[in-house]
């Protein structure tokens, strides 16, 4: 029971870890984009930028994005192994955030933090060989990260990315065999997809599904995934403005720039919440996701273009049911919430006691 213990609290450790070190590149990117995508104009293609400055400021934005899920599954194998698992576990975590493979697979937040952990996990395993002193001077440098990244990265691509891949295709299918179906059902199964992993293989799968019917002119379920995409930040940051006690400091600070992720539909920034308390966070925000996407489709939304948020508001047809799906569902992950996160010295004294 204590060795349980042990292991579940040093992962709890190494999750609060990565999320301290990511926090600056979700905030810088999520700040940067927002001021340069306020700027756009709603286009075909999605949100397009004019202004040469605001490009500039939505590129610098774009790498802070591109940085955060290298620095969570980073210092979440740093904090567990130490500095040889550092870099091996940022370029997983980019390979799991990235298309790699035969079938293009990615699989975003959750599959950097299991990328994170095995890394953590078989670094410390390599510390644990013996070995002669003149190679032992080499170990952190050169064997442990080239064996890590190599070992585990073929298991990824070969053995994990694989199954996903096919997962999704099957997924499309279904989707595809519901259109035309029940729009309800098909709302809330695409409000959930978006809010599940929020930006990795599901969510995309949702994206890819929506873009395809776009193509032939049936906006709809777009307008519901799009709905679905501001949900997460927007009900984190309200939550964070409304149940102080249950956030910390630096939760309270992200909750500000989730607010503005939320407005211009970006989900990754409800990421760092759901890393640190997913058994309380990912439920309610999918839950909120899949309602506000079931009444988007119930009441006829449509969203024109291929982004999402209140951003998009002037290119929406129901603009209403529009701003009411989202706010509706946004609320009821703020309810949920509140219902079921501890406040913060409660936690710490559960903590405490066992």
């Amino acid at each position: 029971m204590k060795k349980e213990n042990k292991f579940f609290k040093d992962l709890q450790k190494a999750f609060n870890t990565g999320v301290s070190f990511m926090l600056p590149a979700v905030v810088v990117g999520g700040i940067f984009l927002a001021v340069a995508l306020a700027t756009g104009k709603a286009t075909d293609s999605g949100m397009e930028i004019t202004n040469p400055f605001m490009q500039n400021l939505n590129d610098l934005g774009a790498a802070g994005f591109a940085m955060m899920i290298p620095l969570l599954s980073g210092y979440i194998a740093n904090s567990l192994a130490g500095k040889p698992a550092l870099a091996p576990a940022m370029i997983l975590g980019f390979v799991a955030n990235n298309p790699i493979g035969e079938g293009q697979v990615k699989t975003g937040f959750l599959g950097a933090m299991i990328m994170g952990v095995a890394v953590g996990y078989f670094v410390r395993w390599c510390k644990t060989w013996k070995v002669p002193a003149t190679i032992r001077t080499i170990m952190p440098i050169l064997i442990v990260p080239v064996l890590t990244t190599f070992v585990l990265g073929m298991i990824y691509i070969y053995i994990i990315a694989v199954p996903i891949g096919a997962g999704m295709d099957w997924l499309v299918k279904v989707l595809g065999e519901m259109q035309g179906g029940s729009a309800i059902i098909l709302g809330l199964i695409i409000g959930a997809m978006t809010a599940i992993d929020m930006g990795g293989p599901i969510n995309k799968t949702a994206t890819a599904f929506t873009l395809a019917l776009m193509s032939e002119g049936v906006y709809g379920p777009n307008g519901a995934h799009r709905i679905a995409v501001a949900i997460p930040p927007l009900a984190m940051a309200i939550s964070t403005f409304i149940d102080r006690k249950k956030y910390t400091a630096e939760d309270k600070d992200l909750g500000i720039s989730a607010f503005f992720m939320g407005l211009i539909g970006i989900t990754e920034g409800a990421i760092p919440f759901a890393v640190k308390d997913i058994k309380r966070v990912l439920p309610a925000i999918i839950i909120g996701s899949a309602v506000g996407g079931a009444l988007g489709m119930a009441n006829g939304v449509e969203a024109l273009v291929p982004h999402g948020g209140l951003i998009i508001l002037p290119v929406v047809n129901g603009k209403l049911w529009y701003v009411l799906s989202m706010l509706i569902g946004t609320l009821i992950s703020v309810a949920i919430l509140h219902f079921t996160k501890p406040n913060l010295d409660e936690e710490n004294k559960m903590k405490a006691e066992k």
